[in-house]
């Protein structure tokens, strides 16, 4: 009797598919009702879109083109009014994914992105029985991100990622962030896998509502990150230095030869080619001069100083070297002439 009653359960157990929803909602790539028009029943009464950003990676920051190159994970929520379903009717069902195309989404760009994301999309969302939507999307973004490089290489930057619709106002749209600084400053920590070149610091969330009906609401985004410098000080800070040590140690080199002049100019030459793998680095339309180069500038101006001190020291020796043949020479010949008229007078008075 038990395996007959057990059997009989089974059987009366309902089958279920996620199909089963989408038939029941009507929801197919043809019902425009779902994809043409923002999915409210009150035109009135703007769509509430919730955004999620966490930074996943800082790949680069071009200095030179004033680029920000992050790789962030973005979560996008909005409740569409005309899907609902009791998932008690649908074996508890609470939650389809379906194809991303076959339903209206929310126009948000990226304010400061200079070029396309080339990543694919995703290429689904999820529904809820209650209506809500969500979509999810890993980005890489290029955007513009004006660098100070006053204090390079110990530099902190600041870029912002400014969220906003393209053509729907405040009207249509209501855009805000689910998550504050801190809880994003410490997801992105954990989710963080590569930082480059920079230390992250945190993320600012910033939710700019707008005053009126005809303008945006925008969701700021701003990551500090800061510069690991301990290369530039290896590489950059230190040979410029030594090279500087090199060149007061060549006073100790004899000025009757070339070779401290030589060896100057060659050292001179070293500091002026690391001088032109930093200007490859900073943007040229950085308003300061930067530290760095007032330090390369200030070594530089000191070693012309010290081979242009060589330069005179040597003429000046050279010039009194040539003095001293001079006098030589002018005593030599007097000497010369005083032994002939002391002859002549001999032999004047020994002829008498």
């Amino acid at each position: 009797m038990s395996d007959v009653s057990a059997a009989d359960g089974v059987d009366s157990e309902r089958d279920c598919s996620y199909q089963d929803v989408l038939n029941h909602l009507q929801l197919n790539q043809s019902n425009e009702l779902y994809t043409m028009t923002r999915p409210v029943k009150n035109y009135k009464r703007p769509t509430l879109v919730s955004l999620e950003v966490l930074l996943y990676a800082i790949l680069d920051v071009v200095e030179k083109d004033q680029q920000f190159i992050p790789y962030v994970w973005t979560v996008m929520r909005w409740h569409n009014d005309y899907i609902s379903w009791d998932p008690n009717e649908f074996c508890g069902i609470n939650n389809v994914s379906i194809p991303s195309g076959m339903l209206w989404k929310p126009d948000i760009t990226i304010e400061e992105m200079t070029e396309k994301d080339k990543a694919p999309p995703s290429p689904y969302l999820t529904i809820n029985d209650k209506g809500d939507v969500e979509v999810q999307n890993d980005q890489v973004l290029i955007s513009s991100c004006r660098m100070h490089t006053y204090k390079f290489p110990f530099d902190i930057q600041s870029c912002n990622l400014t969220f906003k619709s393209v053509i729907h106002t405040s009207k249509d749209i209501r855009l805000h962030a689910t998550d504050n600084s801190s809880e994003a400053t410490e997801w992105s920590r954990e989710l963080m896998r590569t930082q480059y070149e920079w230390l992250f610091i945190n993320m600012k969330v910033t939710t700019n509502n707008a005053s009126d009906i005809v303008g945006q609401d925008m969701v700021i985004y701003t990551i500090t990150m800061k510069r690991r410098s301990i290369l530039y000080i290896v590489n950059f800070l230190m040979p410029v230095l030594f090279f500087l040590c090199l060149d007061l140690a060549s006073f100790l080199i004899s000025d009757n030869g070339g070779e401290k002049l030589s060896f100057k100019v060659t050292v001179l030459l070293a500091v002026t080619v690391l001088q032109l793998i930093l200007n490859e680095i900073l943007p040229a339309s950085s308003n300061r001069i930067p530290l760095i180069a007032l330090y390369c500038i200030g070594i530089f101006s000191l070693m012309l100083l010290s081979l242009l001190e060589t330069i005179v020291v040597m003429h000046l020796i050279e010039k009194d070297s040539q003095a001293s043949k001079d006098s030589e020479a002018d005593k030599g010949r007097s000497e010369g002439g005083n032994k002939r008229g002391k002859a002549n007078f001999q032999n004047s008075h020994g002829g008498q």
